[in-house]
């Protein structure tokens, strides 16, 4: 998982994140990765609009952000 977040932090790619708070609450976030760390990391969180650090325990599901399809 490490490995994704330091690829998105050089690339500067956007990624999709399921993460779990400290409190148990489940969220479902689009970030983009600034830096890591050992154990942490920092990313710019679109949904909260301002820069967060993260627990690489907590993340429950992490991809890069897939567009969706709509019609027929």
């Amino acid at each position: 998982m490490s490995g994704l977040l330091l690829k998105a932090a050089v690339c500067g790619a956007i990624l999709e994140m399921i993460y779990l708070d400290c409190k148990g609450n489940i969220s479902q976030r689009r970030i983009k990765v600034l830096s890591v760390k050992e154990g942490s990391f920092r990313a710019y969180c679109y949904i909260r609009t301002q820069q967060r650090t993260f627990k690489i325990s907590n993340i429950l599901s992490v991809g890069p952000v897939r567009n969706a399809r709509r019609g027929a």
